[in-house]
């Protein structure tokens, strides 16, 4: 499946497309592209949005999940405030990724590094019915840590 990208004006052309690592991965790692080359420190709790230089069209009936990568999660604390998060198949703007430092140390953000990783997936619209009551399941309304720790 084929997803079209444009760089968006400023971006650096020669950090790259989005690439799979291995011939099994599920994701294409994305990459900070800062317009002037900069690094954005990301303080212990702060977070900031990460341009990655690229637009996308994306097939109708799929969304691109983005999504934080473990080696930064694991290495450094970093992760992403919304994840995943859906870019849409009818959004045209430029990517951004929202990255949060959980850490108890600042981190650089550098220009060109690997930031997260994108998964392109279907979706299916649902259509939506109020009735006056749901069928019954042996769960039940039973919620948050009823079926164990």
């Amino acid at each position: 499946m084929m997803i079209r990208l444009a760089w968006a004006d400023g971006a650096d052309q020669t950090i790259g497309l989005p690439t799979y690592e291995t011939s099994g991965a599920a994701g294409a790692d994305l990459r900070a592209n800062f317009p002037d080359g900069q690094t954005v420190t990301l303080d212990a709790g702060a977070r900031a949005l990460i341009p990655t230089g690229l637009s996308m069209a994306i097939p109708n009936g799929f969304e691109v999940q983005i999504r934080p990568r473990s080696g930064l999660a694991l290495k450094h604390g970093i992760s992403m405030v919304n994840a995943p998060g859906t870019i849409d198949s009818d959004y045209r703007g430029s990517v951004g990724v929202i990255l949060i430092n959980h850490a108890d140390a600042p981190f650089d953000v550098t220009h060109g590094m690997r930031i997260a990783q994108m998964v392109m997936a279907p979706v299916i619209q649902s259509e939506f019915e109020v009735v006056g009551a749901l069928d019954e399941t042996d769960r039940g309304a039973a919620g948050f840590g009823s079926t164990g720790v």
